[in-house]
């Protein structure tokens, strides 16, 4: 069976106006990750979201493997939903995320009060009582990442010279929906999978022509080796 790694992006600026943008430890958690793949095979084809952060996670992991940059496709269907519109969508005061953002910065617990309304924004979402506010809804972003893994598969099993290990950047809950679409698990059980990812954590599946399934999940390993202190959920 051939094996797909789902790659989660570094730590980005979770909390600031740009949020697509690695910071100083995200480019060092994507490293670490590299460093730690040279005992692994190279993979034979990447993809990756094309979000920023996808782009830099890749960038970074790649010094950290030593190896010039790699071929790579494209595919926004791995890229993470879109926070601005799901957070504006519960309070219309994130309509003007970067001075939100200013003005919860300036609290003495902002990161817990934006992780507070994140939450409840995020179960809004989900519900789907309220499908119909959001330009691209819950149901339809599981469609596009599941839609997206099955391009990769359908690719490879067209492919005559078959891909042992393929690597996908992408994000937490991208990795999230694709986890519940082979677990068969429900839209709450799979919100405790989103709180749960790390930067930079593995998940790795395996596929042939009949079957999908998880090897493992969320291996941040990495990092622990490195220092618990490189060990972040955003």
């Amino acid at each position: 069976m051939a094996a797909i790694y789902l790659i989660r992006h570094g730590q980005a600026s979770f909390g600031k106006a740009d949020y697509d943008q690695l910071s100083k430890k995200g480019a060092m958690q994507s490293q670490l990750l590299g460093k730690s793949w040279q005992s692994l095979p190279a993979p034979d084809h990447i993809f990756l979201g094309d979000l920023l952060r996808h782009e830099q996670t890749l960038e970074n992991f790649s010094l950290g493997y030593q190896v010039s940059k790699p071929a790579r496709v494209l595919h926004s269907g791995f890229n993470e939903f879109n926070h601005v519109e799901v957070l504006t969508r519960y309070d219309a005061q994130w309509k003007n995320f970067a001075d939100k953002v200013a003005k919860t910065n300036k609290l003495p617990n902002a990161n817990q009060v934006f992780q507070a309304e994140f939450s409840l924004a995020i179960k809004r979402w989900i519900g789907g009582a309220y499908d119909s506010d959001y330009i691209e809804s819950w149901p339809q972003f599981k469609k596009r990442c599941i839609t997206a893994l099955q391009d990769v598969i359908n690719q490879e099993l067209m492919n005559a010279k078959r891909s042992n290990d393929i690597c996908i950047f992408t994000s937490g809950g991208t990795i999230s929906v694709l986890v519940q679409h082979i677990l068969g698990l429900s839209d709450q059980n799979t919100l405790a999978i989103i709180q749960q990812l790390r930067n930079t954590g593995v998940t790795k599946l395996l596929f042939s022509k009949k079957n999908l399934s998880i090897d493992y999940f969320n291996n941040y390993s990495h990092l622990t080796q490195a220092g618990t202190d490189w060990v972040t959920f955003r």
